[in-house]
């Protein structure tokens, strides 16, 4: 638990030290958000407002983990994160220096995320001992072992974890919060209860990394995470559920990861099948209630509220299962 401190205090003063600086470097470049223009009204007066925050964060996380990089589990789960992180960088700068609103190609994006888990799930697999077993919800001492079907179950969850928090990026601070709210529950103040011998320190510099970026994401933002930021978050968040064996209760304790994905899904797929006629006002599901007139702040105070009782409803299943 001693590293895990010592790399949160870290990360969090690495970013309050370079966060001014680095938000007046990215006004200079020019960084700033694109808005969509189908997007809730509101937001267009973010227009302008640094993107790519995520840099910032990865920075403070990679110097606290520095110290701690040999730590059994630290370097596939801080390589996954950043790896994603890259991926995002790479499509916010063709956000808002070339000017493409949708970033990379989708089928260009996928493949560079597919190729970056697969090459972490086979670390896992060949190379690190780690079991290819994860804790079955809800049933006392039960672990189901995939053996070779590993690599297509984790595959998936990655993806579908990832993918869920680009989406819940969307609201001044929302992501942050979420984010910080499962590192802290899930992988911190049940370190002894989930395993986390296998994370080393890896959550204490998340969690510094996202509390420190907080005091410039929170609303009024000052700065966006943008991909680079929630793609990286996704993918250390989805590597200790991994590594912990808990990727199997991700929909209960990331739920609002998960509720974001299925409104998506859902919004698509009725207004396919309808020609046009729509479930939410606007997915993903935050933007549903933005119209519905709630504050960004409502919005992220609710949604963090909720994932705090998710996170202590499956801490307390991991207890007496």
């Amino acid at each position: 638990m001693l590293s895990n401190t010592i790399a949160l205090g870290i990360a969090f003063c690495v970013m309050l030290l370079i966060s001014p600086k680095g938000i007046a470097i990215l006004h200079q470049l020019k960084f700033g958000q694109e808005v969509r223009d189908d997007g809730p009204q509101a937001h267009l007066k973010k227009q302008g407002t640094p993107t790519m925050g995520g840099i910032l964060f990865l920075i403070a996380i990679s110097a606290a983990i520095l110290p701690f990089i040999k730590e059994k589990g630290v370097l596939p789960a801080y390589l996954l994160g950043l790896g994603f992180g890259i991926v995002g960088f790479i499509d916010d700068y063709l956000k808002v220096v070339k000017h493409q609103s949708e970033g990379f190609n989708p089928k260009q994006k996928m493949a560079a995320q597919i190729i970056i888990s697969l090459l972490y799930i086979a670390y896992l697999f060949f190379y690190s001992g780690h079991t290819t077993a994860f804790l079955f919800p809800f049933l006392k001492d039960t672990e189901v072992t995939f053996g070779i079907l590993f690599f297509p179950i984790s595959l998936f969850i990655i993806t579908a974890t990832d993918t869920g928090a680009n989406f819940t990026d969307g609201i001044d601070g929302l992501c942050s919060s979420v984010t910080a709210v499962i590192v802290f529950f899930l992988f911190m103040a049940d370190r002894v209860l989930l395993g986390n011998a296998q994370l080393g320190a890896l959550p204490g510099a998340v969690l510094g990394g996202l509390l420190g970026f907080l005091c410039f994401n929170a609303y009024p933002a000052k700065v966006f995470m943008g991909d680079t930021g929630s793609l990286a978050l996704g993918g250390f968040v989805v590597a200790m559920a991994i590594q912990t064996e808990t990727a199997l209760y991700i929909p209960f304790f990331a739920v609002i990861y998960f509720m974001e994905v299925l409104s998506v899904i859902l919004q698509v797929g009725y207004f396919k099948i309808t020609h046009g006629k729509r479930i939410f006002k606007m997915a993903p599901i935050h933007h549903h209630f933005e119209l519905l007139g709630w504050s960004e702040t409502r919005v992220v105070t609710i949604f963090t509220t909720i994932t705090i009782l998710a996170c202590f409803f499956v801490a307390f299943v991991l207890e007496i299962t």
